[in-house]
């Protein structure tokens, strides 16, 4: 069990790996675009992970982890940003490749994102004092407002393969918050969160696991998008 945290992020994204070399997919051809996005990503999430950590705002039990740390994070938890966002978005576009009209329309992908706004602000203002969704909160804010203004057709097909994608992060972000073993291998300050939990796992994390690969996959878009137009 002293590799466990290592094990989950493997088994994450092994299959989505291997994957990536189907002929009908070819996810591997993206890559140039798809791993400097998850990099943007980790510019923004590493940091706020390694102050949260310093803090006591959440933190790892050793138990579960090879021991190895680089800017007091566990290395397991430097490869959770790579593995998970690159399986997630790799079950983006294999979604869309066998479902190609798997998208809500406009209008719906506008009034969703407009509740979704409002109701974060809410919960930033009544929790002004907790810094988890805070900081959760205001990034996702920030991060819709500006996909719904410069690229809503995006959301308009990750609000549906983000539902499918809850199914995987509820099994493995419940082994992490301690779902099926004896302790968790990431525990949580409660005076700094909602104090919520779906099962083991804090409410606010749905929110971190959406913005956490809507970033990459947004820029990933873009990128790729950039680079045909200049072709």
């Amino acid at each position: 069990m002293d590799s466990l945290y290592l094990w989950l992020n493997l088994a994450s994204v092994s299959i989505p790996f291997l994957y990536s070399f189907h002929p009908k997919l070819k996810l591997y051809k993206k890559w140039k675009y798809m791993f400097p996005a998850i990099g943007v990503m980790m510019l923004i999430f590493i940091p706020w992970d390694i102050i949260f950590t310093a803090n006591g705002y959440w933190g790892f039990n050793p138990n579960y982890l090879t021991g190895i740390y680089i800017s007091n994070l566990p290395i397991e938890e430097w490869l959770f940003f790579i593995c998970i966002p690159y399986a997630c978005i790799f079950t983006h576009y294999a979604l869309l490749h066998y479902f190609p009209k798997m998208q809500l329309s406009e209008k719906v992908t506008t009034r969703l994102t407009y509740l979704l706004i409002l109701g974060m602000i809410v919960l930033v203002v009544l929790f002004y004092d907790r810094w988890y969704p805070v900081i959760n909160y205001g990034y996702a804010i920030l991060l819709l407002a500006l996909v719904l203004r410069y690229e809503k057709e995006i959301l308009q097909k990750y609000y549906l393969t983000f539902l499918v994608m809850l199914i995987p992060f509820f099994i493995v972000n419940g082994v992490l918050t301690g779902s099926f073993i004896e302790e968790p291998v990431v525990w949580y300050d409660n005076s700094q969160n909602l104090s919520l939990r779906m099962f083991t796992i804090p409410f606010e994390d749905s929110i971190y696991a959406f913005t956490m690969i809507l970033t990459p996959l947004v820029l990933t878009e873009y990128w790729v998008r950039k680079n045909k137009t200049a072709s």
